[in-house]
């Protein structure tokens, strides 16, 4: 499960946001001269990148708003999350600690963390239990 820091909600389950697909794809100057080949590039061809991608999402049961993300396509780590609107940013730049990732623990909860730990807790059996 992934946790997506929503620019405007902070981090958020990544059930309560929908994917917009490519980011950055400039919508044409005069759409009514473009050939039906060119209309049909723009509307089905994109990139499928294997690596780091800009994507789009939409906060779609929170905020409402949409905003782009930086994300690695095979590992799932989220790089950056930034608003529309703006360029995409320059990855030698440190990417922002608010940042979600892929949980890799096979016990986490969707906010990323570990179960508790059991070794410090003392457990009784119940009265009646069998052994």
């Amino acid at each position: 499960m992934l946790l997506i820091s929503c620019p405007n909600c902070g981090s958020r389950d990544e059930t309560e946001f929908h994917y917009g697909g490519q980011a950055h794809v400039a919508y044409p100057e005069n759409p009514n001269e473009l050939t039906d080949k060119e209309w049909a590039h723009f509307l089905f061809y994109r990139e499928n990148t294997k690596g780091i991608f800009a994507e789009r999402w939409l906060h779609s049961t929170g905020c409402r708003q949409w905003f782009n993300m930086l994300r690695d396509t095979v590992t799932y780590d989220i790089k950056t999350v930034y608003p529309m609107g703006t360029s995409r940013p320059d990855l030698t730049a440190k990417a922002a600690p608010e940042s979600g990732t892929a949980s890799l623990a096979a016990d986490s909860t969707t906010t990323g963390t570990a179960a508790p730990s059991t070794s410090a807790t003392s457990i009784t059996a119940l009265k009646g239990a069998t052994k």
